[in-house]
């Protein structure tokens, strides 16, 4: 995007560069010993009980999880090790958090990210999580940021689109309104706004609920922007941020590549099984 200028909102995008043992088994019943009349009782009764126990569901689910990219061993400390290295403390000042989201664009589609909330930036990522390396950065001053709002996802009356869960959305520039060719590119980014929604990591374990939880991200971040206005000012601006309840809006009627996309999870990183013949 093109570079700031006094008094426009400051957002940018940038390229980074078994071993087991068994005793001795007995071959041949001993002579004292009586016969064996009962069935013997296989292993298997434990993992059929199991089965009882939790739905067949639990497991589809688990397992479509762990197809995840961010799950596997080491590779979320990595990710966020590789992100703070980005960070400058001259613009940014220090990080306050961080969050694993679901960034969801103008035409629904949902894409897999990293933010970063820093003392005067919110800094968006698009991580590999495969090849571990950041692709791009959006940052956003948080000085600029004059509404936060949070609620379910609407679509127009006739969208033959849905979405369920919750969102939140991040305003920084309420003058400005994004123009009809944009509306129909699903490539634009020049919107004077972003909008999360929760992981499906996000009920993996209790580390993975807190680093995806939007509430808890939505209050610092609003706690983070006051202060911001504070120390920096925009001159012609009305400086604080407005908190809202309400739907997040967004205008997409068909979207049938938004369907297939979201249907195969194609905006994050995840294991997508063999292909051959």
């Amino acid at each position: 995007m093109a570079d700031e200028e006094e008094g426009a909102p400051a957002e940018e995008q940038q390229k980074p560069t078994s071993s087991s043992s068994s005793g001795p088994a007995d071959s041949e019943p001993s002579a004292d010993r009586p016969a064996c009349t009962e069935e013997p009782q296989q292993d298997g009764g434990v993992s059929r009980s199991l089965l009882e126990v939790q739905p067949l569901d639990s497991f589809l689910d688990q397992f479509k999880l762990k197809k995840f990219f961010v799950l596997r061993p080491g590779t979320l400390n990595q990710a966020i090790k590789d992100v703070q290295a980005l960070v400058n403390k001259e613009i940014d000042g220090s990080v306050l958090g961080i969050w694993l989201v679901a960034e969801v664009d103008h035409w629904n589609n949902e894409k897999e990210r990293l933010v970063l909330l820093t003392e005067n930036s919110l800094l968006v990522f698009k991580y590999d999580f495969i090849l571990l390396y950041c692709e791009q950065i959006q940052r956003i001053q948080l000085n600029y940021v004059d509404r936060i709002s949070q609620g379910s996802f609407s679509f127009p009356k006739r969208s033959l689109l849905k979405r369920e869960g919750e969102g939140m959305r991040v305003f920084w520039d309420r003058l400005r309104e994004p123009s009809f060719v944009s509306k129909w590119n699903p490539f634009a980014i020049d919107f004077p706004y972003v909008t999360f929604t929760h992981h499906p990591v996000r009920t993996i374990n209790d580390t993975f609920a807190a680093l995806c939880d939007i509430h808890k991200f939505s209050e610092q971040l609003k706690d983070a922007a006051e202060k911001a206005h504070i120390k920096k000012p925009v001159p012609g601006k009305a400086n604080g941020v407005l908190a809202l309840k309400q739907p997040i809006y967004i205008e997409a009627y068909v979207g049938a590549m938004a369907f297939l996309g979201n249907q195969n999870k194609l905006g994050y990183c995840m294991a997508r099984g063999n292909v051959g013949f």
